[in-house]
């Protein structure tokens, strides 16, 4: 009798678990294991999930229901929800409106600009906008220009908030009217016929004063030989940026990128350095606000198409643009202004009116630049298989990194035989690795696969030689 009792019980704590933890078994494939050994990783550290299309029982499901920080992982979430709530052909429409008459090609009253949250109005799609609105008979403006930025909450401007380093462009914010990503190249050239340095920047914001004090040191070229010092001596906001140091004649142009200013700064100012460079005048200065009620319509640029748009996002893994996706998604299922709680509980409703587990979901940006978003490798995989399913799959499946081919996986895995085998997204944090997307494995069979690694220095090296043993022993199948 006390037998057939522990049968019964064991019975019964097989058959009322849940079907998460049924499937959830503590097996890792030994290539992986050896790693983990190499790397003093404790498994504890990892969660796997390897399931082959088609199928409903996983392959390996290691720690599959442990939320975790997905780092840029996190946009296949964001872009996939974004392509089925927004559809593939969305677009995003910034605007030029008119607060009085044109006449004899003057602009008697206010230009406002109102951004409509392009998550890609590149330096050159702005100058198209700008000439787009001269062909409208504009030459000069009598008024203000007016910057209409509430399409989106305003997100601040400390961009130091992250990792205090508030000059790279991967940390940029998100803004209505966001122009070149807020971002600008500097360019040094040493000119030894003057004897001088010489700097450019480009685009150059018409309000942005450059001062540049850079030494020109004869010699070749060699390490110690020089350095230039990019500083914006009012701050990150600020409209001055500085060159110092000194730099020798043997070297060729320097050129390094910097996000400066605050957006609507940014807009005015590159708008005005187009529009003179167009032969147009401004009498006016800027000013924010939004479009009056009496404003006349008088020019639209539209953007790329969503489809479009996340293959920038995911290939070149964007934060900026992913963020912007997300505040759009609020704006369109919640009303304008479009804040990120919004979006991330429309993302949420989503997933689960498609039977995609949410408890342990957290989204703060959707970019995956965050220390607070997570998700599980289950519901990161869940979310793939979704996909594969949708009618929009081939636009989402377009989106990912191709392996040893283009954006973020063009320099991995290259062996010859997995040249554009896998479309994965790519993830890097300190203390994160993260890889997650679809594996077309030797056999011809498909699998889903996520890998998530949150341990000190994971970014370093450790997490990629976890998802090379993965990833090759899936390949193998």
């Amino acid at each position: 009798m006390h037998l057939r009792s522990r049968l019964i019980a064991c019975l019964l704590l097989v058959f009322c678990a849940t079907p998460l933890a049924a499937s959830d078994r503590p097996y890792l494939p030994p290539e992986v294991e050896r790693v983990l050994a190499q790397r003093r990783i404790p498994g504890t550290s990892l969660s796997v999930l390897v399931r082959e299309i088609g199928r409903d029982e996983p392959l390996v499901s290691y720690n599959a229901s442990v939320p975790r920080n997905p780092a840029s992982t996190m946009k296949v979430v964001t872009t996939y929800a974004a392509l089925e709530l927004l559809g593939p052909a969305y677009s995003w429409r910034t605007r030029a409106w008119a607060t009085g008459p044109v006449n004899d090609l003057v602009l008697e009253g206010h230009l406002v600009l109102e951004g409509g949250g392009d998550p890609f109005m590149t330096a050159d799609r702005w100058w198209g906008f700008v000439n787009g609105l001269r062909q409208v008979g504009i030459e000069r403006v009598t008024g203000d220009v007016v910057i209409d930025n509430t399409y989106f909450q305003h997100q601040g401007d400390d961009r130091a908030a992250f990792d205090n380093r508030p000059y790279r462009s991967y940390n940029v914010l998100p803004d209505a009217l966001m122009v070149n990503f807020q971002t600008v190249n500097v360019s040094v050239v040493p000119d030894a016929a003057s004897g001088a340095v010489r700097a450019r920047v480009h685009p150059w914001p018409a309000n942005m004063v450059v001062e540049n004090s850079v030494r020109l040191e004869r010699g070749p070229c060699r390490r110690g030989s020089g350095g230039v010092v990019v500083a914006m001596p009012d701050g990150p906001s600020g409209n001055r940026l500085s060159l110092g140091g000194h730099y020798a004649s043997g070297c060729g142009p320097l050129s390094v990128t910097r996000a400066v200013m605050r957006a609507p700064d940014f807009a005015f100012g590159t708008f005005k350095t187009y529009w003179q460079q167009s032969g147009g005048t401004l009498d006016g200065g800027m000013r924010l606000g939004p479009v009056p009620a009496n404003a006349r319509l008088v020019y639209t640029h539209e953007s790329l198409t969503l489809a479009e748009v996340i293959r920038l996002v995911n290939k070149f893994s964007s934060n900026v643009m992913a963020r912007h996706l997300l505040l759009t998604i609020g704006a369109e299922k919640a009303g304008r202004p479009g804040t990120t709680a919004a979006g991330a509980r429309a993302i949420g409703e989503f997933l689960a009116s498609r039977g995609i587990p949410t408890r342990d979901l957290v989204i703060e940006n959707g970019s995956g630049l965050s220390r607070t978003e997570r998700i599980s490798a289950q519901g990161l995989a869940e979310v793939l298989l979704d996909a594969w399913k949708s009618p929009y799959a081939p636009e989402f499946q377009a989106s990912l990194p191709l392996s040893a081919v283009d954006g973020t996986l063009r320099r991995r895995f290259r062996s010859p035989d997995m040249e554009g085998r896998l479309r994965m997204k790519t993830g890097s944090l300190q203390d994160v690795s993260a890889l997650a997307g679809y594996v077309n494995a030797a056999s011809g069979k498909t699998y889903v696969a996520v890998i998530i690694l949150n341990h000190p220095n994971a970014e370093l090296g450790a997490g990629e030689a976890v998802q090379v043993a993965l990833v090759n022993w899936v390949f193998g199948r």
